[in-house]
This record gives C-alpha cells, structure tokens and sequence, in this order.
C-alpha cells in the first residue's frame, strides 16, 4: 500500500525506502511524554491505522514513556509487515520526575540500543538516531559517540545511521566515520534556521526528518498561515505539513497524535499541492 501513499517514498540505502510521510509515536505516551497514555485501546488502534494507510516509517524511542511507547509498537504491530521501517533514538534517559538526562557515554548508548531491541522484539534496528544535546553548540565532537553505534552497526544490531539536533559540522564528522542517512532536527514554517542543512541534505540524498512540524508544544500561530488554509479549503496543519513536503526532495515528516481523527487528517496532507502564490506567502513566515 505504500506507494499508493500521496506522500511518496524516499529510497536512501539499497534496503532503505520509507514513506516520507511518517508517523511519530512521541504522543502516545502519557502526558510530558511521561507514563502510559490515557487510552491504552486508542493508542494501539492509531499505530495499526497508520500502517493499514500505508505508512512505512515508524519513529520512536526507548526513552518515550519511558519504554512504553516501544512496548505499544511491539504490542500493535509485532510480527512486523515486511516493508516497515522503524527508526529509534539513543542519547538520553528520563529521571523518575520526567526529567530528560542526556546520557552520552559510549557503552551506555550501546546498551540503549540493545534496550531498544528487546522491548520492539527487533533483531536489527532500521536506524538509530544518535540524539545530541539540543543545548550543545553544534562544536562539539561526537566522533566517539556515533562510532560506537558504528560498531554496532558493524556488528549487525543496527542498518543504519542517523544524528537528531545535530548541526552541519557534526554531521561531517560522523560521516567520516559512517553513512548517515537521516538528520533529524527541530524545522518548520516558523523555525526556518535549519534551512542550509535542508538543502545539504537534499543535495546529499539524506533524509531531513523535521521534528516538531507543527510546533511541538506551542503549535503555530500565524494569520498568513491560517488564511493559505482557508483559500486551500484545508487546515493550518495540513498546509504546514505539506510546506514540508515541498520544500525539499528529502523532507520527511514524522507528526506525532493519539488521535485517529488528527492521524487521518495530518495523511491527507501529503496529497495537499500547495500552489506557487500559496508557498511565496507561507515562505515569509519564517524569514
């Protein structure tokens, strides 16, 4: 069904196709990201939807929950229809308040890895983002981090590799050391400071998962945003996803609900073709 899916798929290795509209299972969990969701029932029937649309690009992470959104993929979709695709994050774990504590050493990120094996039932993971400190300065050398998920790699525990709030300069040091197939960094409408990176990528054939698509937790707010819509007969969110889809060749969206009405909704957009007046206004909101 995935290539029946507007949004179309985007082939990065030679056994690495994903739909470019994804799905981000960050909201399943409980609130803050933190505990089981509310509606364990609803949480379940969201990721076997996704799937019967057609989506092949699942992004989630051991530290949701934590462990439970994991435990909710494995629960859902386990055995796993052939073309998924799942892609984890290591770097960081939650405090018993909530609390995110990056957590970077090398063996700890390898037995993140391996946690995250056992909860989805994996024997290999389609790719592991290596998640960098979103307060770091983008200087930082992370040549020992990312090589010892290469090592996994090499090992066969992990496909592929991927960098999350990485900047230009850590994604050149990683790649010296191993292909990295996707970036994964906070961009949208409003957040246009990744723009460079965008068109790296692109030109390189990297994935650009943008993160917090619609704003995350404080949604756009914008009145040009908003009248686009209204002209497209579509909603502010859709146009924003589809923005996202247009702006690059290797744009890929991961929106995250526990919504099923919020989950169709967010897959109608990837059939959404925004007109050239429509993306010359909706460009100023960000520069």
């Amino acid at each position: 069904m995935s290539e029946n899916l507007p949004g179309g798929t985007l082939t990065l290795a030679h056994d690495l196709t994903i739909t470019r509209m994804g799905f981000g299972a960050m909201q399943l969990a409980g609130p803050g990201v933190f505990g089981p969701p509310k509606d364990r029932d609803q949480a379940l029937a969201v990721l076997r939807e996704a799937v019967e649309r057609g989506i092949t690009h699942i992004d989630t992470s051991d530290f949701y929950g934590p462990f439970v959104v994991n435990e909710l993929i494995k629960e859902a979709l386990h055995p796993y229809p052939a073309d998924l695709r799942i892609v984890t994050k290591v770097g960081a774990r939650r405090g018993a308040d909530g609390s995110w504590n990056p957590s970077h050493e090398p063996e700890d990120l390898k037995a993140q890895v391996r946690e995250n094996l056992q909860r989805l039932a994996l024997d290999a993971i389609d790719v592991v983002n290596l998640r960098l400190s979103e307060e770091g300065t983008g200087e930082e050398s992370i040549a020992e981090q990312f090589g010892a998920l290469a090592e996994l790699q090499k090992e066969g525990l992990i496909r592929h590799l991927g960098l999350s709030a990485a900047s230009a300069a850590q994604l050149t040091e990683a790649q010296a050391i191993a292909p990295v197939v996707t970036v994964q960094n906070l961009y949208n409408l409003a957040n246009r400071q990744d723009d460079a990176l965008v068109d790296r990528c692109a030109a390189e054939n990297i994935a650009y998962a943008a993160f917090f698509p619609l704003g995350g937790f404080t949604p756009l707010q914008s009145e040009t945003l908003t009248n686009v819509a209204a002209r497209l007969d579509a909603t502010p969110q859709q146009v924003a996803l589809a923005w996202l889809l247009q702006r690059s060749a290797t744009t890929v969206l991961i929106p995250g609900t526990s919504s099923l009405s919020h989950l169709r909704e967010n897959i109608a957009a990837a059939s959404l073709v925004l007109p050239a007046d429509a993306l010359a206004e909706l460009d100023t909101i960000g520069r």
